[in-house]
């Protein structure tokens, strides 16, 4: 239970971010947003709020979602004959037509459609009561909204309120919103980890042992965490880096090593052994690990860091997008499973391990989006791109098929990544 509220918690959180970050430029673009859902699947509650958004709470606690008026997103609302009602104002202009079974209007005249226009003409025309002698016309209030099939109550989109009617400069940091945020997420959830920490933890690099691993050669031989390693072989040590260069030099033969414990000399014998590290190399090791010194920082001094920690979480995104470009593996790959996973590894190490990994894969959700990949929001900013250069926006046919090109590959990806996550985490 833990791992799983975990999971969702974290989940969740960069992925509402993300998506807010979208809703908060496309309000100040004059986009209309349809809809805020927290979650997916069925709908449990909706609030239609004062700026013309409904905001919903979904079944599934799995991130969320933005409905942008006019991104092609929308499934065609009304169809020719299909029966639904229509409330009037005093001037017998439609403010609300309703598709649904699940919603009774009281005050409202029934209809079936025969032909409708809620984004130019603004009217619908249909047969009243269902009867053919009775064909009327009614315009549609350019803020009238519409109750879906599901019963959620949303505003109509009109042409004006569309996104491809914002200016480009609009659209383009509109789609770019939403990776900003997480670059925002991530350096608020470092800055929150710093203040929890008062400072910052960074390695020791003088020869003290902070770490000893159980049952390896350190530990056979006697050495215990706390220890300083003053000696190897004769040769005096100043720093950690020093102890790696005089083992490597002793490999598989007997060193003597003197250790500092307490202000008293100990010497202990062990035999250096190399061992394969996941990468294929080789690396000469006894089974010790650095210590840790902890650095107070001051208010201005925790920002800066946890900027240069953004910075370095981004850096090592990008250092292993270069690797999986140079050698592709759905190994170097993750999807939920993965994150999962690692949500069980962390859910047991505390709120300061879990906000770390929350800001890890905040920053790594940004970066993966802007990726020029059409679906994604570096394949729209690209769109943006062409459209700047080309001083003519794609067509919408056009835009549309790319987008399903890209949407399919993202979708394949997905299965192929959440598969081998399966295989890999679950059945070797």
């Amino acid at each position: 239970m833990k791992t799983i509220l975990t999971f969702l918690f974290v989940f969740c959180v960069i992925v509402i971010i993300h998506e807010l970050g979208h809703f908060i430029f496309a309000k100040r673009s004059g986009i209309l947003v349809r809809e805020f859902s927290v979650g997916m699947g069925p709908k449990l509650f909706s609030h239609q709020g004062k700026d013309g958004t409904t905001y919903t709470v979904r079944m599934i606690p799995m991130g969320g979602y933005v409905r942008m008026a006019g991104l092609g997103e929308e499934e065609v609302e009304i169809r020719p004959g299909q029966p639904i009602s229509v409330e009037l104002d005093k001037d017998n202009v439609v403010t609300r037509l309703n598709t649904s079974s699940k919603v009774q209007l009281t005050n409202s005249v029934p209809m079936e459609v025969i032909r409708y226009d809620l984004e130019n003409e603004l009217y619908v025309t249909g047969y009243l009561y269902g009867d053919i002698e009775q064909e009327t016309r009614y315009s549609v209030n350019h803020d009238a909204t519409i109750i879906e099939e599901d019963g959620t109550e949303v505003r109509i989109a009109p042409t004006d309120v569309q996104f491809q009617s914002a200016k480009l400069w609009q659209r383009a940091l509109t789609n770019f919103a939403g990776p900003l945020f997480n670059f925002i997420l991530t350096f608020v959830v470092f800055t929150i980890v710093l203040f929890m920490q008062g400072g910052v933890k960074q390695p020791d690099m003088s020869s003290v042992i902070g770490g000893v691993e159980k049952g390896g050669i350190a530990e056979t031989a006697g050495i215990k965490p706390g220890d300083k390693i003053i000696e190897i072989g004769g040769e005096k040590i100043a720093d950690f880096d020093a102890i790696g260069t005089e083992l490597t030099a002793h490999k598989n033969e007997d060193v003597k090593v003197v250790l500092d414990r307490d202000g008293k000399e100990k010497e202990v014998t062990l035999k250096p052994k190399s061992k394969e590290l996941e990468d294929g190399t080789k690396r000469v090791m006894i089974g010790i690990t650095s210590g840790t010194t902890f650095t107070k920082l001051t208010f201005v001094e925790k920002l800066k860091s946890a900027a240069k920690q953004t910075l370095i979480s981004a850096t090592v995104i990008f250092v292993a997008l270069k690797d999986l470009i140079m050698g592709f593996s759905l190994n170097k790959l993750g999807g939920p499973v993965m994150i999962f996973q690692v949500s069980s590894q962390v859910a047991n190490e505390g709120m300061i391990m879990i906000l770390n990994f929350m800001g890890m894969l905040s920053v790594n959700l940004g970066i993966m989006n802007l990726l020029p990949i059409p679906a994604l929001d570096g394949g729209k900013l690209l769109l943006n791109l062409y459209e700047a250069i080309r001083r003519k926006p794609l067509s919408p046919e056009s835009e549309g098929k790319i987008t399903l090109v890209g949407f399919a590959f993202m979708m394949i990806l997905m299965i192929l990544v959440t598969w081998n996550d399966i295989m890999r985490f679950f059945f070797r």
